[in-house]
């Protein structure tokens, strides 16, 4: 069995204020997965993503990363946030440099990298997601959506091994939802490993290998995506429903359609599906 990328095992934290954060939350993220985080405001979606590159460190409990305990030390801390690269819900939090570029540079000149090196990076990264075209643009002149972007991008001119995001749609409306959809889509192809946080359960259904459950702090479930139904306890226990298009496809099935079909995630590949059975 393959070590897992990232593993949280038992950790516990409380915030100064005593209030808890994590209470006995375990996961595991296998590399080159995609990963959907669900959860209600306030079930510790956000302090478990501090803990996954060391922002936060646990009370009890442990965190590894490729199969090594977390080094909390000013190296260890360093060489994992070269590896764990993680994007705040606000960008507003990540971006204080004066231009598109400047940001994008932070990271990888602290890594005392060569300029050339650096230049070579952020290239990179900027045309990964979609931003070069904007590279001088000032940071402030940005949209929501645009800031956002260059979030990633900053990330990923640090060439991480995962990629975490709190929230990345929240914000966003549909067209510019399917832009970042798009770009992960393409991280994921070159082999980043994602784990997102999302309140959205049709779009963690078709888009994620992997859906946890979080809630008072803890992962209370952990399954592959195509076995989202059988969860659906699990899901009403956090506030949520199955997915419409599980509904419609079980009614389909009972009528006889959907002949051999494979699970379908999305009413869009649903309809396909009857249109090529129509056929």
């Amino acid at each position: 069995m393959s070590v897992p990328l990232l593993q949280l095992e038992d950790v516990h934290y409380r915030y100064p204020d005593g209030s808890a954060g994590l209470a006995g939350c375990s996961l595991s993220v296998s590399r080159g997965s995609r990963n959907a985080l669900i959860g209600a405001n306030g079930s510790g979606k956000t302090t478990l993503f501090q803990h996954c590159n060391g922002l936060l460190r646990p009370a009890t409990g442990r965190v590894h990363y490729a199969g090594t305990p977390v080094d909390y030390g000013r190296a260890g801390l360093r060489a994992l946030r070269s590896k764990v690269g993680l994007v705040f819900q606000n960008p507003d939090r990540q971006l204080f440099s004066a231009s598109v570029r400047e940001d994008v540079s932070f990271g990888p000149l602290n890594l005392g990298l060569s300029d050339a090196t650096v230049a070579a990076r952020v290239e990179a990264a900027l045309q990964a997601v979609g931003m070069d075209d904007l590279a001088h643009k000032p940071v402030q002149n940005l949209s929501f959506g645009q800031k956002k972007r260059v979030c990633i991008a900053g990330v990923l001119a640090m060439e991480p091994e995962l990629l975490v995001l709190d929230e990345p749609m929240a914000g966003l409306d549909q067209a510019m939802q399917e832009e970042l959809l798009a770009v992960l889509d393409g991280l994921h192809r070159r082999g980043m490993t994602i784990l997102l946080a999302t309140h959205d359960i049709h779009f963690a259904y078709r888009w994620a290998d992997r859906i946890h459950l979080m809630a008072a702090g803890r992962c209370c479930a952990s399954f592959d995506a195509p076995a989202l139904a059988g969860h659906e306890a699990e899901l009403a226990a956090i506030g949520l429903r199955l997915p419409s298009v599980i509904g419609l496809e079980r009614q389909l099935r009972q009528r006889g359609l959907l002949r051999g079909a494979p699970p379908i995630h999305s009413c869009s590949a649903l309809l396909a599906q009857l249109q090529q059975e129509d056929c």
